[in-house]
């Protein structure tokens, strides 16, 4: 029996309510095929800058690639201009034959929140609306559902989320994504359910639920305490796309939980290595890889040698000698499962924002400077 419904944004319908989170430097095509390959969902492109792509920044324009078999493109752009958010939702939708376009609201980096992005923006609830406004219009022509991303707000006193889905509602956005964590947290401690169940209450658009989902057991206990449509996945698949299976068997009724042994996990290494070089060339292929060897081989047995040396890969044929030094038959540590992965660090001793950024919360008036190459997520 299924335990959820299809997520419907829009003139979109998404089978496995499964969104693969925008993180810089990993989202890749290569990345979001590979996780395509395992199971159902959305995958959605590293987050590009509006400004950037408006500008014709050549960065920005070699992080729109696409999969020849990515059947729904989607985007996460980041804004802090109406006008410039405006333009190039227009550019994706003509352009680039984008499906979905995602807003993010939600990114904590100190030179991001300083300039008055990501999940400092808000805040300035009237912006906020301004923005969404001008994305959610200028993708109607093209039948483009616009979403957007947040967190619970700068700090447990300056929270914002019931303001953004009430606003992301009115301007026609389809759907919200909240992580359950505020600016300050970053990705520290532990994401607050409740509040993303609270959020599902205040708004009749869907809401999709973000943090310390690691395992598919983890997206199911989401859904039923809080209501949410669909989760969002980011940090828990990173070194294991078959997190990605295990979720679509989830939603189907299924209680799996894929634990690869280490041969297995060494051809899926290969195979994202693999795609890394068809999109990029063999070369930065390899060297793209390489930050992902410890998320592969986390509690597995392998020497710190040969770790240090598969983290220094130029070739395949060097990734292949390397892998066939691991023990195919190693078990799937076990004690790893529902521990967290990525980057988590400390709270933050303070969220770094402009100057006077709390005297009002409107910010219509606001000209908040928007650099063109802005790589991050939230």
């Amino acid at each position: 029996m299924s335990r959820s419904a299809p997520l419907t944004l829009g003139s979109l319908t998404i089978d496995t309510p499964v969104v693969l989170a925008p993180m810089a430097g990993i989202t890749n095509a290569a990345y979001r095929r590979l996780c395509a390959e395992q199971g159902a969902g959305l995958y959605v492109c590293e987050m590009i800058t509006s400004r950037g792509l408006v500008e014709g920044d050549e960065t920005t324009k070699k992080m729109l690639v696409f999969d020849e078999l990515e059947s729904v493109r989607s985007v996460q752009l980041y804004g802090t201009d109406p006008v410039y958010v405006g333009k190039a939702v227009e550019i994706l939708c003509a352009d680039y034959g984008v499906a979905h376009v995602d807003l993010n609201f939600g990114c904590p980096v100190p030179k991001v929140t300083r300039k008055g992005g990501g999940g400092a923006l808000p805040w300035k609830r009237g912006l906020l609306a301004d923005i969404l406004t001008a994305a959610v219009g200028a993708a109607a022509a093209y039948d483009v559902p616009v979403t957007m991303k947040t967190r619970k707000g700068l700090d447990e006193d300056h929270l914002t989320y019931l303001d953004a889905g009430r606003i992301a509602q009115e301007t026609g956005a389809t759907a919200i994504a909240l992580h359950g964590r505020t600016v300050e947290q970053a990705y520290s401690g532990n994401a607050d359910w409740d509040a993303i169940g609270r959020l599902v209450e205040a708004v009749d658009i869907p809401v999709l639920g973000n943090g310390d989902i690691w395992e598919a057991a983890d997206a199911i206990r989401m859904v039923e305490e809080t209501g949410v449509a669909g989760v969002v996945v980011g940090r828990g698949c990173l070194g294991r796309p078959w997190l990605f299976r295990d979720l679509a068997a989830a939603f189907t009724g299924e209680a799996v939980a894929t634990l690869p042994n280490l041969g297995e996990v060494a051809h899926m290494m290969r195979r994202h290595a693999e795609l890394l070089s068809e999109h990029m060339g063999e070369e930065r292929g390899c060297k793209e890889f390489r930050k992902h060897v410890t998320w592969y081989l986390k509690g597995f047995p392998a020497g710190g040698d040969l770790r240090r040396l598969l983290a220094l890969i130029d070739s395949l044929a060097t990734l292949d000698v390397l892998l066939s030094e691991l023990d195919p038959d190693a078990p799937f540590p076990t004690n790893e499962l529902g521990t967290p992965r990525g980057r988590q660090g400390a709270p933050r001793k303070r969220v770094v924002l402009p100057e006077g950024w709390l005297d009002d919360t409107d910010g219509r008036d606001l000209h908040v400077h928007e650099d063109a190459n802005e790589v991050t997520g939230g």
